[in-house]
């Protein structure tokens, strides 16, 4: 690959340098490089603050993907039909995406410190109080409001990051932000599975009692007290209101029952999808002019900031898909509860702890090129993928493992040099618009894979299940034998299920693979090469 001479205007932030890699994009062109002032050092009280901080955000993603896992024991215990029990994740995903798009603009105004507590403890509220719902409609309610309240808590983690971490050890921050979008979602299936199999269904809205406790009082003790700044609602983004937060709570509800109602043959999934779609672009346009918008589109204008939020889109859809296509295949090949797939989530989870790290650690050091770790990250990802479409009816639990440890490695280096790209050179002043662009984006993100992955296996299950009744129709020696062999139509039926899931699920690596590669493709054309926060002069020339 030669080399590409770039050349633009973009003032990149501090940390960015000239590239000397020859195999991926030169560096574009930049101003005088001043010295750093003094770095700030982290004291000990900030850094319990930022640590309960971080324990809200896991409280938030490691609920959401509990309650979802847990949703079927859940749904049976309530007597709840399958179609009226599917809105109760539907409505917590729409308000819990929805939110993050408001939430760093209240966090501010009401401060970081005052509204994070009231919205973990809000959390803990309307999820203790959801086992207790005397119908339906109340828990639909329930949902709602937690979903509201969790969708706060991610978003300050990348606020306080910004701010109070010094730039020696701001990486190791955003490694722990990283494990909102890596570890949090791994031990969803293992808490799952502890509640469900051994205490109780409600335990899985009500393990989020304690670990709340906790981050409240770490946060109290922690963080500075900052004035409230209610002027601000002088400017408030009203228009932005109301055409953003209905916008992506109906996209989400449509992406997520687009395969139960069969998508545009359906009225209400054409009116959520086409409606969401025309108010989310009115809300693009009304943020371009804002005066103080919730998303700031002009941070796209920097290079390695758009670069950051297109791959998070890929790099999300890999994260679900690598996760949902095992767990999925085991449960319908090998009727596996969360019980036995939780090991599978474990082996990936457990490591993570040390290797998010160790990552942040790699990418601290100014000769190690960042663009080369996500490429590496990536082609891992893209290798478990490409292996694991050669799968066959006979795999287990075991023949994954080795499989998902790869992903122990891969997941690291990508989410964390995105993060790495998309905060190097930004102000904590922009923090906030930063934070609910990358949030929202993330978690839209993982609403999109659930429903590619739901939609695209359903239809390629079809698809297989009709090819194979079609190849044993056109041969009647073959039918005749099957039969004998089976015993019984309904066997042969369902070893036809069974085959029609594996090659659905061999499908679903393929597409992901592609996307894996595609993410790929972009790191030489985007992104520019940037160095660690504490050092703001380039290496020099040799």
């Amino acid at each position: 690959m030669t080399t590409v001479n770039q050349s633009t205007t973009e003032t990149p932030g501090p940390g960015v340098a000239p590239s000397s890699s020859a195999a991926l994009p030169a560096p574009e062109a930049q101003p005088p490089v001043q010295q750093p002032p003094a770095q700030a050092s982290l004291s000990s009280r900030v850094a319990i603050g930022l640590v309960g901080m971080l324990f809200a955000s896991l409280l938030a993603i490691v609920n959401e993907q509990v309650t979802a896992i847990a949703m079927n024991d859940i749904r049976g215990a309530l007597s709840i039909g399958h179609d009226d029990g599917s809105w109760l994740t539907v409505l917590f995903e729409a308000a819990n995406v929805a939110t993050m798009i408001i939430a760093p603009w209240f966090g501010i105004t009401f401060t970081l410190k005052r509204f994070t507590i009231a919205a973990v403890i809000a959390t803990m509220v309307f999820g203790f109080l959801c086992p207790f719902a005397p119908n339906v409609v109340t828990f639909y309610v329930l949902r709602v409001l937690q979903g509201v309240a969790g969708g706060c808590l991610p978003p300050m983690l990348i606020i306080v990051a910004l701010r109070y971490l010094p730039p020696k050890i701001k990486l190791y921050g955003l490694a722990g932000y990283a494990l909102t979008a890596t570890f949090g979602p791994s031990v969803g299936t293992p808490l799952a599975a502890l509640w469900t199999e051994y205490v109780s269904w409600k335990m899985a809205f009500w393990q989020i009692v304690p670990f709340g406790l906790i981050s409240c009082a770490l946060i109290q003790y922690g963080l500075p007290e900052d004035p409230v700044k209610l002027e601000r609602f002088r400017s408030f983004n009203w228009v932005g209101l109301i055409t953003g937060v209905p916008a992506v709570a109906m996209l989400v509800m449509g992406l997520l029952q687009g395969d139960r109602l069969d998508w545009l043959n359906s009225t209400f999934i054409c009116v959520m999808l086409f409606g969401g779609t025309l108010l989310f672009v009115m809300f693009l346009i009304n943020e371009w002019y804002a005066e103080v918008p919730f998303f700031k589109l002009q941070l796209l204008y920097r290079r390695n900031f758009s670069h950051g939020l297109s791959t998070l889109v890929g790099a999300v859809m890999l994260l679900v898909g690598v996760s949902a296509i095992p767990a999925q295949f085991l449960a319908k090949i090998h009727t596996y509860r969360p019980l036995q797939t939780a090991p599978l989530s474990l082996l990936v989870a457990i490591p993570l702890l040390i290797t998010l790290p160790l990552t942040a650690a790699l990418l601290n050091t100014r000769r190690v090129d960042s663009r080369w770790i996500m490429a590496f990250g990536l082609s891992l990802v893209a290798t478990t993928c490409f292996l694991g479409s050669f799968m066959t009816s006979e795999w287990i639990r075991e023949n994954f493992y080795w499989l998902q440890s790869l992903q122990i490695i891969a997941q690291p280096m990508v989410i964390v040099a995105i993060l790495m790209g998309v905060t190097t050179g930004l102000p904590p002043t922009e923090g906030p618009f930063a934070s609910a662009m990358f949030n929202s984006i993330k978690s839209f993100s993982t609403v999109a894979a659930t429903a590619l992955i739901d939609g695209l296996g359903t239809t390629r299950e079809h698809f297989h299940s009709s090819m194979l009744v079609d190849q044993l129709g056109n041969h009647a020696l073959i039918t005749s034998q099957s039969i004998d062999a089976a015993h019984t139509i309904g066997e042969l039926a369902h070893r036809i299920h069974e085959q029609a899931v594996v090659l659905t699920s061999a499908d679903l690596y393929r597409v992901m693979a592609v996307i894996a590669i595609t993410v790929l493709l972009l790191i030489p054309v985007l992104p520019v090469r940037i160095y660690p926060p504490w050092s703001t002069t380039p290496p020099s020339t040799r």
